[in-house]
Parts: structure tokens; C-alpha cells; sequence
């Protein structure tokens, strides 16, 4: 008996064992996604729903990453290899709900300076660099700032999939502002990209969530004042605001998106037509920004930090090859298709954002284009909302007019302090800003009233007294010199469209005229259609600020007209009134042409009585 009962535990044992073996790879739930990392190159990997059955099998990239995407929200599922062995544990697939199942991944800590990850609710690493204030005098030397009280200051979140977490500056970012102002900021680079883990796709929801996560989690920091963080960022930095406050992060105290697009068709495809100009330039560095980081490959700052050690950095690379073929995306999507295009429209979920917000763009943004003032009346979720608008390039969201009250707003609604404590500093710094912002030198901001009020309570009644809809007209014609951004002259509105405003019509008609009223008879006037007509661009320097750039005062545009026979034109009468036209247009034309498919475009321009 002895031993049989000795063989029997020895029999017993190793099949103890074989039910408690864990795979050698890590397998994870995601909000509608299950990842695996730690795999051989090309193994083929099964998913298994609660049941047992495959649900689907992929091959792992090259860095050993597979991620499965679609997965239905629920509990059971596991990973394994194709060709057998022990599978994961049990995997939990999140729903795309804002929040999380638990929220103890808020407790996490985050150092109140410098370089580190901060951990999304399905494990996911995302690289961040917090800027305390006191990070503008490291690059702009013998800057003075007002005296920061001890303890926690008020911060702001800049979240982008631009390198804004490079330890040697945001890329792209404007962090070095807010540190101005007297804020801290947190850099955060989106999912899939730089060292963030992760794969990237454009704004799906669980990147959206990762900004909720982001909010959450830095609010909860003994450092972040009031345990509430605003959200600032221009551009890529701007639209990520309307994405992620449309979860609804309990603790976001307001946003400040500047330079945004309303419709991400509308960017990328004008009028139906593929904006090559900028938009799929855009999109093809997401694509290449997204790769694994390699000396040819991904952000270089992230390289960089994976050749210097940084193993996070290094581990987080594995699912990077699992990004959206976002170029096969625009490709697919000529057409607005809703299901795909309406999650990606900000006109289409703005009105679930109830913090108050500050928002300024350009009628003539050469990047995001001119469609950012359509958000003003889906603005429906939040009384305590302000809007610039005014002509210029894509960083005319910063000028002086503007930031004056993209300040005051964030002073109030983030810190909650008047502004009177920190506008000194950024009174004396305006001249270094736009000259490293515009490349035009000698700026400065305007006085403004709020700024010279003393108290909370008086500056915040002066500024929710601001009628919300403010349009800056003629800006680059308002200083002592062209160019300079200042604007002629600004109104106020409590609304947009403006009310009071009377659509007014003109008829093309015989002889290239633009008449009041409709020509008698039919009439009809022919083109010759030539790609190369004209050049492909107007303009050819630096599109940025440097010498003679795009940003800067007077850059050298050159405006060609259509060769005779290659367009139609037509012209009003003088106009016999001063006219200010504001709001959306439209041509409407009757076209027959001998090839199926044309590329037109509409141009309205002032004549000047020069001509």
C-alpha cells in the first residue's frame, strides 16, 4: 500500500503541473480588443471566446505583437497558440463606456516633473513629461516668473500622437505657454506612438478613453491644484480636447482647443476632392510616426530613449506594427460614409462636451481648414463657452487679441485664480513668443480689462459677461506695420451663424458679369479643364516661421491668374456700401462636360478698387 499510494502521487502530480502552466507570452482585454506580446515573429495565435471556440487567428508581427481588433465586450476570453500549448488566463473585453470597471488605476503615482509612463485601464504604458512651470526658464534663460506659491499648482494636459513626450521638448507643443502662465503640463503622447504601447488607429474610442484615463489619473495627484486638470494644445493637440471631453471625465475642469476642424472629411476631402495639399501629407506621417521606433522608422526622439535604455520604451514598440493602415482608410472613405465618418467628426458628438470651453480658429487655416465655427451651434451641452474667429494662418489661433483670452479663460475655469497674478510675465514674454511663433518681431499684447481686475470674483463676472461668439476682421491690418497680427477692427455676437445676417445672391450672367437678379434667357459659357494651368501651389517657402515663411508677417504668396480659355470668371458691380460678409457660401452650377469625372473649384475674392 505504501507504494502504490507513492506511485499514485507521482502519477498525480505532473498532471497538477500541465493545469497550472502559464504560457510564455502576455495577453491582455482592451476596450473592444484583445493583445498579446512576449511571441515568437509570424506564430499564428488563436483567440477563444468563453466557450472555447476560435473566434479568430492571426500571425504575430515581427516584433512578436498581435492584436485583435471588433472583439465583442464579455468575459472568458483566452489566447493561445495555433498550434496548441497552454493559453492565457481568462480576459476581460472592455465597452467602449467612459468609465472604467474600477477606477483603482487612478491611484497610480506620477512624479510632478520629468519623464515617465502613465498606465491606461487595460494595462497600456503611455509615455508623458510633466513641465512644472518652472520648466520655460530652462529654455528661455534669465525669464523671470512671479512667485509660485508652494504646494500643488494648477495643470494642464497636452495630448497629442505627436513626440510630445520627448524629454527634449514637445514636438509641435505649446507647453512652454502654459508653463508661462503658471501652469504645470503633462505631455502625452497617444497610444502607438513615440514610446507610448500600444497600436495607433485615428481617435478610435479607445485612445478617446485613454484621454479620460489621462484626466483621471492626473487629477488624483497631490500636485494637480484642485484635483482638476484643464486640457490646452493647438492642432493635432486641439482636436484630441473635443474627443476626449465628449467622454465626460469627471474631473476635467475645462478645455482650450485652438485651430480645429469640425469634420475630418471636410479636411481631407474638400468638396469630395483628396486634399493632397495637406491633409495626406498629414496622414502619411501618422502612419510613419506610428512604425516601431528604429533608426529609420517611428519618432526619433523614441529610438533615441530605446537606445539609451529605456526598456519600457523598448517593450512598448511590440504592438506599434498593429496600427490601422490609415492611408488604405482614407483611401476606402472617398465618400462620407457614416459609420466610419461620424465618430471621426467632431460635429457630430460636441454637444456631449458640458465643460466650459475656449475654442479659436481661422477662416483661411491652411491646414485644418476654414469649417471650425459650423461647431458653435452643437455646442449645446455647455452654457460657458467662448469662440474666437478671425482670418489667418493655422497659428493665428496665438494672436495677441486671442491669447488675451485664451488666458483670462484658463486663469479662471482651470486655476481659478484672477489673472492679474501671472499677466506681468506673460506681458513682458509676448515679443519672444511671436517671434519664435510667427517670426515677426515686436508684438505685444494689447491691455485687457480682465487682466487689471483684482479679485476671483470681479475678474470671472467680467469675463462670463463676454458675449460668446468673437470675430476678429482684417487681422495683419490692425498694427504699425503690415502683417503684424492685430485685426482692423473685431464685433461681438451672442451667436453663430450671426443673427441679423441676410443671405444674398448674385447670378452668373452674360459677358462675365455677376448680376442681382436672374439673366433672361438660357446662357451658358465654356472652359478648357487643365491640371497644369496654373501652378500646383502659390506658395513655396518655409511653411512655418522661419525667413519669410508662411506664419510670418508678409510671405511671399504667388497668386497666378487662369490663363484665357483654362477658367470662367465673373464680377459684381462695385459695391455701393460698406459690406461685411460672414458665414458660409455656396456656388450652385449647372455643368455638362466631355469626360465623366472633373475636379472643379470655386474661388470668391475681393476685388480692391485698384483692381
Amino acid at each position: 500500500m505504501a507504494c502504490g499510494c507513492c506511485l499514485l502521487a507521482l502519477l498525480l502530480i505532473p498532471g497538477r503541473a500541465g493545469a497550472a502552466e502559464t504560457p510564455s507570452f502576455d495577453a491582455h482585454g482592451s476596450v473592444e480588443q484583445v493583445y498579446a506580446t512576449n511571441l515568437s515573429p509570424a506564430a499564428e495565435v488563436s483567440l477563444y471566446d468563453n466557450q472555447g471556440q476560435e473566434v479568430a487567428t492571426k500571425s504575430a508581427d515581427n516584433l512578436g505583437g498581435v492584436l485583435f481588433r471588433n472583439v465583442a465586450p464579455g468575459g472568458g476570453y483566452t489566447v493561445g497558440l495555433a498550434s496548441g500549448g497552454p493559453r492565457s488566463a481568462p480576459l476581460q473585453v472592455l465597452t467602449t463606456q467612459s468609465a472604467p470597471p474600477s477606477t483603482d488605476v487612478y491611484n497610480q503615482s506620477i512624479p510632478s516633473s520629468g519623464y515617465g509612463y502613465l498606465t491606461a485601464r487595460d494595462g497600456t504604458k503611455l509615455a508623458i513629461y510633466v513641465h512644472p512651470p518652472q520648466d520655460v526658464t530652462h529654455v528661455v534663460p534669465g525669464l523671470e516668473l512671479p512667485p509660485l506659491p508652494a504646494g500643488p499648482t494648477p495643470t494642464l494636459i497636452e495630448y497629442s500622437g505627436y513626440g510630445y513626450a520627448d524629454p527634449a521638448g514637445p514636438q509641435s507643443g505649446i507647453s512652454l505657454i502654459a508653463n508661462l502662465m503658471g501652469f504645470t503640463v503633462v505631455d502625452v503622447n497617444m497610444r502607438g506612438t513615440g514610446c507610448s504601447g500600444g497600436a495607433f488607429d485615428f481617435f478610435e474610442p479607445l485612445q478617446n478613453l485613454d484621454g479620460y484615463d489621462v484626466v483621471e489619473t492626473i487629477s488624483n495627484q497631490p500636485w494637480a491644484l484642485h484635483h482638476e486638470v484643464g486640457m490646452m494644445g493647438i492642432s493635432y493637440g486641439g482636436i484630441s480636447q473635443l474627443f476626449t471631453a465628449a467622454t465626460q471625465p469627471p474631473h476635467l475642469a475645462a478645455i482650450s482647443p485652438l485651430s480645429v476642424i469640425d469634420n475630418t472629411q471636410t479636411t481631407l476631402y474638400p468638396g469630395g476632392i483628396l486634399n493632397t495639399g495637406f491633409a495626406l501629407e498629414w496622414a502619411e506621417e501618422r502612419v510613419h510616426d506610428a512604425e516601431a521606433a528604429s533608426a529609420t522608422s517611428g519618432q526619433e526622439w523614441a529610438h533615441k530613449r530605446i537606445q539609451e535604455g529605456d526598456q519600457t520604451c523598448a517593450a512598448n514598440q511590440a504592438l506599434h506594427p498593429e496600427a490601422v493602415d490609415l492611408l488604405k482608410k482614407v483611401e476606402e472613405n472617398d465618400h462620407y460614409k457614416p459609420e466610419v465618418a461620424d465618430p471621426l467628426s467632431p460635429i457630430s458628438f460636441v454637444d456631449q462636451i458640458d465643460v466650459p470651453t475656449f475654442m479659436a480658429c481661422q477662416w483661411t487655416d491652411e491646414q485644418t481648414g476654414g469649417h471650425c465655427p459650423a461647431l458653435v451651434k452643437h455646442f449645446t451641452g455647455t452654457k460657458r463657452k467662448w469662440f474666437t474667429f478671425t482670418n489667418g494662418t493655422h497659428v493665428d489661433s496665438l494672436d495677441p487679441a486671442t491669447f488675451n483670452r485664451w488666458y483670462d479663460f484658463l486663469q479662471l475655469y482651470v486655476a481659478k485664480r484672477p489673472p492679474i497674478l501671472a499677466s506681468a510675465a506673460i506681458h513682458a514674454a509676448a515679443p519672444l513668443i511671436y517671434q519664435e511663433a510667427m517670426g515677426i518681431p515686436g508684438v505685444t499684447l494689447p491691455p485687457d480689462p480682465v487682466q487689471l481686475l483684482p479679485t476671483y470674483g470681479l475678474a470671472l463676472a467680467a469675463f462670463e459677461n463676454l458675449k460668446p461668439v468673437r470675430v476678429l476682421f482684417d487681422s495683419g491690418a490692425g498694427g504699425i506695420s503690415p502683417g503684424q497680427p492685430y485685426p482692423g477692427f473685431e464685433k461681438s455676437f451672442s451667436e453663430f451663424p450671426v443673427p441679423g445676417t441676410q443671405a444674398k445672391a448674385w447670378y452668373l450672367s452674360p459677358g462675365g458679369s455677376l448680376g442681382g437678379s436672374p439673366p433672361a434667357g438660357s446662357h451658358a459659357d465654356e472652359f478648357t479643364w487643365n491640371a497644369h494651368a496654373l501652378p500646383m501651389t502659390d506658395f513655396s517657402g518655409d511653411t512655418a516661421a522661419g525667413s519669410g515663411g508662411l506664419w510670418t508677417a508678409t510671405p511671399k504668396y504667388e497668386w497666378a491668374q487662369s490663363p484665357p480659355g483654362s477658367a470662367v470668371s465673373y464680377l459684381t458691380a462695385p459695391l455701393t456700401a460698406n459690406t461685411t460678409v460672414i458665414g458660409a457660401g455656396a456656388v450652385n452650377v449647372w455643368v455638362r462636360s466631355s469626360t465623366p469625372n472633373v475636379d472643379l473649384q470655386a474661388t470668391i475674392s475681393e476685388v480692391r478698387p485698384d483692381g
